[in-house]
């Protein structure tokens, strides 16, 4: 089946914008064929530094017939009700087909030709594409990333003739700026295509791209016994940058070595995006980079390299001057400048959310084990460097440089704690354990929850502008991994109680069991998604929070507890026989009120099953509990166990809705004891079958 190929070539896409701009047209361009009533076999986009493709296999040459029947008016509706139908439908009424007194127009569509459907919806595209940035030039109306120079349209072999504001479509393109043939090239099909870009020096494929960078910049180390560092984050950069990537071994000034790796590294990618180098026989960094360039030096790029190492010594120069300049200038004159700097409008400054988190990490720290003198200074000196020079040129250094300003005068442990304050800082992140470290990580991420909770300024839908479900996430994290014994509802209460200004000062009046409800519920939904990720499931956790518990250490081992039990046959049947038991429960509450209390064993014709389930159900009762108490909860679940033969035996033995009132009554009262047992370990309503 014929082939569409389009190119949208340019000058230089941005390389953050490219990813996005492959994933935009393939979605654009889906849609649009999908609502034109094409189908196709697969279709690809690829992004690079200066051309967009499109390439879709296996369309049909034309749409297919369609054929659309549209109900109408009665036969006998009045003459308005038809003139109205045939006017939607452009039918007269002898074209129109009565069945059973309704009238129905069938309305006929021949295919048209995929050919003559393309130059609309490349149109609609261009011209419509979600650029985070656009700009307009020469004298036309169409906007586009960078000046759009050629449009390449192909569909089974043929060029699609139309332009977009002048820029007419074709079958020619371009290969690379500097080591191509410099002559505009033609070809086929998107096979011929790429062999002829391939051949004027340009990479179609941004994961060929990255491939050419890796293995190009470790050869290049492994030549003079070195290792790549590794940065996703600068080789998915770097591979938008280049058509035909080339890494180049660089060398620095090794008396740079002395700054800390983290400023060496940052200099290197965030103003020249190098590589770092890393010499396998000792710590630290090498005082190598690695560049990759967009051209083949002759001279193996030596010339290069020596260019660019001299513009980094500038850089690193710099990086060395706000080095010195801080550790001249201190802890003390920090902190005061934060007195200036506004957290946000309705919580304050800097300097007051520091009074805050420190009196929080001074609370939290014997829950977690740390001392309490240690945990305040570490949290009070946590957020000075946001005001130091280096943090205000790489602000992605913030705590790490505050780590290493404080190790000669705090000590390691307060050092360690600045440093890992943020962490984690997203799911992959490690989780701090030192006891400090960690009353100080949550005390700074519990003062940004409610604080943010209580001035109304809550996550909506997709939108999350202070990373509060970042922050959820990390205290859940830090608690479980870490096994801190703190109730949500505690901590809401320190958080709040940290904040030495007035209820009424509080921009939303809230009551706290409000607060705390809205927080707890917060946390609920981060667990959730926490544990579905680890292949748990939600509804287990909703079961668990509906008992009240705000223990996420205790919460969890419910739920994996009750996971575990819900595998087995056992907790299988018996939660199938909650149900029932449920079932029941509801029908006789809308007839009236259920009857309650002590169940009485020993009635005339009182059934065994019936009395065999009364003795289970106090047992289990009593097992239930104790386990509890021990917080014991895989016990509690085999308590449970002991119920299911009982309960099945019930259900096949004995009539629940007796003639008996008596009776009746008694049954109910059992089954609302199953119930109650079982709802003390979790609210079984709430798990789906």
């Amino acid at each position: 089946m014929p082939q569409l190929l389009l190119e949208l070539f340019s000058e230089e896409i941005p390389a953050r914008m490219q990813a996005g701009a492959a994933r935009d047209l393939e979605r654009m361009a889906t849609d649009r064929l999908k609502a034109a009533g094409l189908s196709f076999d697969a279709l690809t986009t690829f992004a690079g530094p200066r051309r967009l493709t499109l390439v879709v296999d296996g369309l049909p040459a034309a749409t297919p017939d369609r054929e659309e029947e549209l109900k109408g008016p009665k036969a006998s509706a009045p003459e308005q009700a038809l003139e109205g139908f045939l006017r939607k439908t452009g039918l007269t009424r002898d074209q129109l087909v009565e069945r059973d007194g309704v009238l129905f127009a069938v309305i006929s569509q021949k295919g048209r030709a995929t050919a003559d459907l393309i130059p609309a919806m490349v149109d609609e595209i261009v011209r419509g594409f979600p650029w985070p940035k656009s700009m307009r030039w020469g004298t036309g109306a169409l906007r586009w990333v960078r000046p759009l120079k050629r449009i390449v349209c192909l569909f089974d072999g043929a060029v699609v003739p139309f332009d977009v504001d002048g820029i007419a479509s074709g079958d020619v393109t371009e290969g690379h700026r500097f080591l191509g043939s410099g002559k505009p090239f033609a070809f086929k099909d998107f096979a011929d295509y790429r062999r002829e870009l391939e051949r004027e020096f340009v990479l179609l494929d941004v994961a060929d791209r990255k491939l050419r960078i890796l293995e190009g910049a470790k050869a290049a180390c492994a030549d003079r016994g070195l290792t790549l560092v590794d940065d996703d984050g600068l080789l998915d950069e770097v591979a938008g940058l280049a058509e035909w990537p080339t890494p180049i071994l660089g060398d620095m000034d090794p008396a740079f070595l002395d700054l800390p790796p983290e400023v060496v590294r940052l200099s290197m990618k965030v103003h020249q995006k190098y590589f770092a180098v890393r010499d396998p026989a000792r710590d630290g960094l090498a005082p190598h980079f690695v560049v990759v360039a967009n051209v083949e030096a002759t001279d193996g790029g030596k010339a290069l390299a020596a260019g660019n190492s001299r513009v980094l010594s500038a850089r690193l120069n710099d990086a060395r001057f706000f080095w010195d300049e801080d550790r001249k200038t201190g802890f003390d004159a920090w902190l005061k400048k934060l007195e200036g700097v506004t957290f946000h409008a309705k919580l304050g400054t800097m300097a007051e959310r520091v009074d805050r988190i420190a009196a929080l990490a001074r609370e939290i720290a014997p829950l977690v084990g740390a001392d309490a003198d240690q945990a305040e200074r570490a949290a009070r000196l946590a957020k000075a460097d946001l005001a130091s020079g280096m943090v205000g040129e790489f602000p992605e250094l913030q705590g790490v440089m505050g780590g290493y300003y404080a190790r000669a005068e705090q000590g390691d442990a307060i050092a360690d704690a600045i440093r890992d304050h943020y962490r984690p800082q997203g799911p992959s992140d490690a989780v701090p354990t030192a006891p400090l470290t960690v009353a100080v990580a949550l005390a700074e991420k519990l003062d940004t929850l409610v604080g943010f909770f209580a001035i109304d300024e809550k996550p909506t839908g997709s939108k999350d502008p202070f990373a509060l479900r970042r922050a959820a996430l990390g205290v859940i994290r830090l608690v479980l991994e870490n096994g801190v014994r703190l109730s949500l509802n505690d901590g809401v209460s320190l958080a709040k109680a940290t904040d030495d200004r007035t209820s009424a000062s509080w921009t939303r009046l809230v009551d706290e069991l409000s607060l705390y409800s809205e927080v707890t519920t917060f946390f609920a939904d981060r667990l959730k998604v926490l544990l579905r990720d680890q292949g748990k499931r939600h509804d287990l956790v909703d079961a668990v929070f509906a008992l009240g518990d705000d223990d996420l250490v205790r919460i969890v081992r419910r739920v994996e507890a009750l996971d575990a039990f819900l595998a087995t046959d056992d907790g299988a049947n018996l939660l199938a026989g909650h149900r029932r038991a449920s079932n029941i429960f509801k029908a006789e509450a809308k007839k009236g009120e259920v009857p309650t209390g002590m169940v009485e064993t020993g009635l005339p014709n009182q059934p065994a099953e019936e009395t065999a389930l009364a003795f289970a159900a106090a047992a289990a009762a009593t097992a239930v509990d104790q386990a509890l108490e021990a917080e014991d909860f895989a016990a509690a679940m085999r308590a449970l166990s002991a119920l299911r033969a009982p309960v099945d035996a019930f259900f096949e033995a004995v009539l629940v809705n007796s003639d008996v009132p008596a009776e009746r009554d008694n049954r109910l009262k059992l089954l609302g004891q199953i119930r109650a047992v079982m709802g003390r370990v979790a609210d079984f309503d709430r798990i789906a079958g």
